[in-house]
């Protein structure tokens, strides 16, 4: 098995595309026809489903990607310390990250990196904190500033960054805000929620709360995106358990302390592969947060 049979059976599995993964891969359309067969005749299965206006991956095909995409990650890691060793630093860095994350400037330390590392693709990524635990552990990225939702195994581990309570955000004109006292999950699980997609770190610390103190909650308006969410509880449409820092975005709402939920807290970390196969331009970066801050 070749590895080049492997980087183009990746390229079309991601395009779902002949022509276009051989346009990206600029190789010719028939030459990546026969690598893909080649690889298919040496495992002994077909790897695509072929129809006129797509490919799909058969159940084989799925069980490979996930190989492949992790052993081309390993070589990639592989050229890039052999680089590091000679002092250099080059190839690329794929950082994923959630919104608004705190603990880290996201967009300074990347600057940062760019000014030490100029050689260094730079790839950035923003997702949920499942989709990107599962992205590390996979080797898709190298590292990902997330909220912690999941213990260390043997494919990811994780570094503290910072930790801070969650707060209820309410309009001034809410009953909430006239009241001004810290409120409990009980007392306000009749409210309207904005949130966000179950798989973002603040909805789902919010979801554990509540499930913790025995509270069953609706999310009525639910969003993606940050600015989002605060629009909408700034037109007093609903209230937004959020991380404390958020306020800060929107000075103009109401922020009451949220107790009663144990240990519920907003805790980001940095989600890498254990320290053997974290990738150069990944110990670079973290270097960069520790030293400068970032």
């Amino acid at each position: 098995m070749e590895l080049r049979h492997l980087q183009h059976f990746v390229a079309v599995a991601e395009d779902q595309h002949f022509t276009r993964a051989a346009e990206r891969l600029m190789v010719s359309q028939s030459g990546l026809s026969a690598s893909i067969r080649a690889l298919e005749r040496e495992l002994q299965t077909p790897l695509f489903v072929r129809t006129t206006r797509r490919v799909t991956l058969t159940e084989a095909g799925r069980a490979l990607l996930t190989e492949a995409e992790r052993i081309l990650a390993q070589v990639r890691s592989a050229h890039e310390a052999v680089a590091a060793v000679q002092g250099l630093l080059r190839g690329t860095l794929a950082l994923g990250t959630e919104q608004c994350i705190a603990g880290v400037q996201v967009a300074r330390l990347l600057a940062a990196f760019r000014r030490h590392h100029p050689d260094v693709e730079i790839r950035l990524r923003q997702a949920g904190a499942g989709a990107l635990a599962e992205e590390v552990a996979a080797g898709r990225l190298d590292l990902a500033f997330a909220v912690h939702t999941r213990a260390d195994s043997d494919q990811l581990r994780s570094v503290p960054l910072t930790s801070e309570p969650m707060t209820v955000l309410c309009h001034p004109d809410h009953p909430l805000a006239t009241a001004g006292a810290a409120v409990t999950p009980e007392e306000i699980d009749a409210e309207v929620f904005v949130d966000f997609h179950p798989d973002w770190g603040p909805r789902r610390i919010t979801d554990a709360a509540f499930a913790a103190a025995g509270v069953r909650r609706t999310v009525a308006l639910e969003v993606n995106d940050v600015h989002s969410l605060l629009d909408l509880v700034d037109e007093n449409l609903g209230i937004a358990v959020v991380p404390r820092h958020f306020r800060h975005k929107r000075e103009a709402l109401t922020a009451l302390p949220l107790k009663g939920t144990g240990d519920a807290a907003y805790e980001t970390v940095a989600l890498l592969p254990p320290p053997q196969a974290a990738s150069p331009a990944a110990r670079a970066l973290m270097t960069l947060l520790d030293t400068e801050g970032a």
